[in-house]
């Protein structure tokens, strides 16, 4: 596989990239719905409400994680997780500013 060469792309275009990335995949929104739902939950919770294996729903939490889209504390045996507000601040200032351009532009474009 070929390099992704991303020191030719600005921060905030690598950073919207791996955010993007990190919510290519429906398990992925469907943790960010359930958190959405409660105040802060423990992976177990999470495990629960999908149909998939506390394993897989682990590394789907890691990916999110490091994305910076949530963020994890642990408590006692178990990680308290919840939605980073700041990440998700950034995704909805990117697709308004795309909304707003769209707006300005010549519609009759393609």
């Amino acid at each position: 596989m070929g390099t992704t060469k991303t020191e030719h792309f600005t921060d905030r275009q690598n950073s919207i990239a791996t955010l993007a990335k990190a919510l290519g995949h429906p398990a992925r929104i469907a943790i960010i719905d359930y958190l959405l739902t409660v105040d802060s939950c423990i992976c177990g919770d999470i495990v629960n409400q999908l149909p998939l294996a506390q394993p897989t729903v682990s590394q789907h939490l890691k990916e999110l994680k490091n994305a910076g889209l949530i963020k994890g504390n642990i408590e006692g045996t178990a990680i308290c997780y919840c939605i980073d507000e700041a990440s998700i601040a950034n995704v909805h200032d990117f697709f308004t500013n795309i909304s707003n351009q769209l707006k300005i532009k010549n519609k009759s474009c393609c």
